[in-house]
């Protein structure tokens, strides 16, 4: 009888030290806080841009299968104007892929780039989606030439001072340059490196794109 009290205690002894270590080996265990992005792509179709816009819409679609069912995307064409040609899950392949081969086409009669329009409108779409709950970042895809109506242009004087304003509302926003020439990218960590830091601010010239990726990635806090 004595023998099984033993066993018996014993047993329950090393159950009770399973159970803790379970259990303090679980409250150190970190749930994922996830939250969805809303990834605004601002494209280039215009003429200065069209001998690379085919690789370049290669990689957007890249882009969209690295992001989540749950993320939003929605991509601005820039050319002579500016306007939204997709919104919707980054998944949808099919109609990512219709959007962009029907509305970034050649159009002679479009001279100018409006970058100045187009990123002013992935910023104002960038602040909504942060008020549905979604983590925002910009992607301007193109090489940042600034050609046509002088209206509609990228200021560099002024983008800054909007970022920041964006910033105070959505800290997290990230943003991300792909294509340009090292010499606009540099101007663009200048003007911006300050701003937005090494980790939300991803350049990359065409050389360098698919590391940029896991970087981008990583800024979304993946």
């Amino acid at each position: 009888m004595n023998k099984r009290l033993i066993t018996l205690g014993i047993i329950i002894l090393l159950t009770c030290v399973v159970v803790k270590l379970l259990w303090a080996g679980l409250k150190n265990i970190k749930v994922d806080d996830f939250h969805p992005s809303a990834v605004m792509f601002v494209v280039d179709s215009s003429a200065s841009n069209q001998a690379k816009l085919v690789v370049q819409k290669k990689f957007l679609k890249q882009i969209c299968a690295q992001l989540d069912p749950e993320d939003q995307i929605k991509i601005i064409k820039v050319s002579q104007d500016s306007y939204i040609i997709y919104e919707g899950s980054p998944q949808n392949t099919s109609g990512i892929t219709k959007s962009m081969e029907a509305f970034t086409r050649f159009e002679p009669e479009a001279k100018g780039t409006a970058y100045g329009e187009g990123i002013k409108k992935a910023l104002g779409y960038a602040l909504a989606m942060k008020k549905e709950g979604y983590v925002p970042a910009v992607v301007v895809i193109g090489d940042l030439e600034n050609e046509g109506a002088t209206g509609k242009q990228l200021d560099w004087s002024t983008l800054p001072s909007n970022i920041e304003n964006v910033k105070k509302y959505a800290p997290e926003i990230s943003m991300m340059f792909l294509y340009a020439h090292p010499q606009k990218l540099d101007m663009v960590k200048e003007k911006l490196g300050g701003i937005l830091g090494e980790d939300k601010l991803i350049l990359a010239p065409e050389q360098n794109v698919d590391k940029a990726l896991r970087r981008f990635i990583t800024a979304l806090g993946r």
